[in-house]
């Protein structure tokens, strides 16, 4: 069993991360109040301390459209703290894996993006991200950094499906973008998925992978599923029109890639099993959501 430090707990993977982890090695969690990413000195003094074998980042700055007017807070989370995170842990020998993001690709192919595809990000929060990875890749070579896209959870901070099924509480009607495509990706699917990956991090296996649900769909399509879902487990809704528009249509301080489907092949050879149907996966929140 392997001593595991875990980083971002409070979030909606991290709090996933607890559980799935749990058959895995012994876990330490630590949070903002041991150690705070945007003081990313007390790093090191956390990693000498508790001298771990393996370390997870699953901390994150998210607010990508805020992150266009405070992108030094971006870059001190997401890029200068996962640096000095792989700094410290090659120093006790120790392996790392990070969480990075679809948002590092600009979006403009159509078919989906594998790991050695060339990065582009659009905005401030996927530079910050991609400022991660190559602080990563240059100082820690026992590294796994997860790419995953449209992360959603029960637990942890607001997201798409909480939002959509506040809005259709109080709204008969809600307009949705239907030209940007992804992959939406459950916080426990990820997490089991990190989970299953942790024991195969080794010199051979090292490098970067990607993981989401399988299948494909928009925001619109998303929200569509939320509701018919969400309705057929009892949830009180409001709405009983979706309305597709344009990205144009709904202008926002960051862009976004219109599609940012991750190709999967690589990770699902590296576990021997294919990510769950997003469909299944939303159901299962949803599911989840009912019973907190």
């Amino acid at each position: 069993m392997k001593r595991i430090l875990l980083l971002g707990v409070t979030g909606q993977v991290g709090q996933e991360l607890q559980h799935t982890l749990a058959a895995v090695g012994d876990v330490i969690c630590v949070g903002r109040d041991q150690v705070n990413f945007e003081q990313p000195d007390s790093i090191h003094q956390i990693i000498e301390e508790l001298h771990p074998q393996l370390v997870i980042n699953s901390a994150a700055y998210t607010a990508v459209d805020k992150a266009e007017s405070e992108p030094d807070a971006a870059i001190a989370v997401n890029g200068t703290a996962p640096g000095m995170l792989a700094i410290a842990a090659e120093q006790v020998g120790a392996g790392l894996i990070h969480i990075s993001t679809d948002y590092v690709f600009d979006g403009r192919r159509s078919s989906p993006y594998q790991e050695i595809d060339a990065t582009n990000p659009l905005g401030a929060y996927g530079r910050s991200k991609l400022a991660g990875e190559e602080a990563i890749r240059a100082a820690c070579p026992l590294h796994l950094i997860l790419r995953t896209a449209w992360v959603y959870g029960a637990r942890g901070h607001g997201n798409f499906v909480k939002t959509m099924l506040r809005l259709g509480a109080e709204r008969e009607e809600i307009r949705v973008v239907a030209d940007q495509i992804g992959s939406p990706t459950w916080s426990r699917h990820l997490a089991e998925a990190i989970a299953d990956v942790a024991p195969h991090l080794s010199a051979e296996t090292a490098g970067t992978y990607h993981y989401t649900n399988s299948g494909v769909a928009s925001w619109y399509d998303f929200a569509v599923a939320i509701f018919e879902e969400a309705r057929s487990l009892g949830f009180p809704l409001k709405v009983d029109r979706v309305v597709p528009i344009t990205t144009a249509e709904y202008p926002t301080p960051a862009s976004r890639p219109a599609f940012s489907v991750l190709s999967l092949q690589k990770t699902t050879d590296l576990l021997g099993t294919h990510p769950p149907h997003w469909r299944q996966g939303l159901r299962q929140m949803l599911v989840d959501l009912r019973s907190i």
